[in-house]
């Protein structure tokens, strides 16, 4: 028999299609605005089957209403933060998102347990201990509610940490690593315990543990490895909505939390390997990574170059690779990289762009830049397919990178990125470097390769010193 709640459970296994179309269509640049379509519409289709699912459970009047309110007020700050937001701010906007998740689990997770365990003559209890299910339902609670609370409060600090309104250095604690095991271990034991006898002074216990976890889990690791952070949160996200999708009996929200949960963390493993870090070390914030100290050793004098000079260069080189990162997305200078690009291509340069897997702030933060830029997809390469190529390369411009182009990552035992892999842009003929200051990195490191013979500082705005380049290149055209 066709019931409303058979045409929603329909319209959910409809959604749970379209946003595996959606991960599909993003996992390519041709394909990704379809990817985007896809998500949309799966979520689309699922809002309304939710709204049909309530009717069909013949919700209160005032239920439906405060549902429709939230819809309403959900879609209008989405629609206000996504029209806002600068490209550059999307790893914390995504960020603050997944604190949005996290803390909806908790909710979600608390509202299980005032509705089963803290009403036992209830209704809903006493059909679960029926069933024998009762003690299922209690450690669905308490699982869902420390995952949220760890994925929020970390999602938070991963926001603080990117919006630099808090130190990217990671925060050393004695003993931090026994402090992240021992938290562990206290929610295990506590987790028995509230399955045998759910009380309401044990689900507290755990919620503050698993807040004071999460915050000192993401505190503790690097700004160098933010970007794999933002990805291993997005996991958790996913992994808290489907521990929500359990307590609710959603199938919709299971499917789509797995989703996200495998997704996310299969992204966080190949950018650790990409970065040379154990992923075990990064999920356990920084477990066996002992960072040490950026040092200012004293590595000379850099030498400085002009717009016009890096024209002329640019204009008799044979070939150039481009390195972008997080400045040039900050300066906004895609659009005059294109321009650059396009007008060397035409005098015969062979350009192609090299992208570190972590350039940016987020898991290709760059790739879109110059998409949006309309930059063939054929000259933008990832790392370990470029970095062959930069001994022989006549000229390397290094827009906006530092971490991601710092020799040191391989040179220097000691240093706080000691073993991550880099761009190897020195061995080029030159180099030319777009930077505002003599300023360290996001992770705080000074960079040896500002001061290599082969390497010039072109000092200022990325965007108004690429301008100045075009517009050089433009006055040796006419002559």
């Amino acid at each position: 028999m066709f019931t409303l709640e058979t045409a929603a459970t329909a319209a959910y296994v409809v959604a749970a299609l379209l946003f595996i179309l959606a991960l599909a269509g993003l996992s390519k640049h041709e394909t990704s605005r379809a990817g985007n379509t896809f998500g949309i519409a799966g979520m689309a289709v699922a809002l309304v089957a939710t709204i049909v699912l309530a009717l069909a459970r013949h919700i209160e009047p005032l239920g439906l209403a405060l549902l429709a309110v939230a819809m309403a007020v959900g879609a209008a700050i989405g629609l206000w933060r996504a029209k806002i937001v600068e490209m550059t701010g999307m790893p914390e906007l995504i960020a603050l998102l997944h604190s949005f998740v996290g803390l909806a689990a908790v909710l979600v997770g608390w509202n299980g347990y005032l509705h089963v365990e803290a009403d036992p003559a209830g209704a809903e209890a006493t059909k679960l201990a029926t069933e024998g299910m009762l003690g299922i339902h209690s450690g669905e609670v308490v699982i869902g509610v420390f995952i949220g609370a760890v994925t929020f409060t970390g999602s938070i600090v991963a926001n603080l940490k990117l919006s630099a309104k808090m130190k990217s250095s990671p925060m050393m604690l004695p003993g931090k690593n026994f402090l992240n095991l021992g938290a562990l271990a206290v929610f295990a034991a506590l987790t028995v315990w509230f399955v045998i006898d759910p009380q309401l002074w044990l689900l507290i216990v755990v919620t503050v543990l698993a807040l004071l976890l999460g915050w000192h889990l993401v505190a503790s690791i690097g700004g160098g490895d933010m970007p794999v952070v933002v990805s291993m949160l997005n996991s958790y996200s996913g992994w808290a909505a489907a521990a929500s999708g359990f307590l609710l009996g959603n199938d919709l929200l299971i499917i789509t939390g797995a989703l996200v949960g495998s997704s996310g963390a299969y992204l966080s493993y190949i950018m650790c390997k990409a970065m040379n870090r154990s992923f075990i070390s990064v999920i356990a914030g920084g477990f066996g990574i002992e960072a040490g100290p950026s040092e200012d050793k004293d590595y000379g004098e850099h030498r400085e170059i002009t717009a016009e000079s890096a024209a002329e260069l640019l204009a008799t080189a044979s070939s150039v690779i481009i390195t972008p990162g997080y400045g040039m997305a900050v300066a906004q200078a895609q659009y005059g990289v294109a321009d650059l690009t396009r007008k060397l291509r035409e005098r015969g340069v062979d350009v192609r762009f090299g992208i570190h897997p972590v350039a940016g702030r987020l898991p290709g933060h760059m790739n879109v830049l110059l998409a949006e830029a309309k930059v063939p997809y054929d000259i933008v390469l990832e790392m370990d397919e470029i970095n062959d190529d930069f001994d022989g390369t006549s000229v390397v411009l290094v827009i906006g990178a530092n971490d991601t182009v710092n020799p040191a990552a391989s040179e220097d035992p000691g240093s706080p990125i000691a073993g991550m892999p880099v761009l190897t842009v020195w061995n080029a003929d030159n180099v030319i470097v777009f930077k505002r200051s003599m300023a360290s990195g996001y992770a705080g490191v000074q960079n040896p390769l500002f001061f290599r013979e082969n390497t010039q500082m072109l000092f200022g705005d990325a965007k108004d010193r690429v301008d100045a380049i075009n517009a050089a290149l433009s006055v040796s055209e006419k002559v």
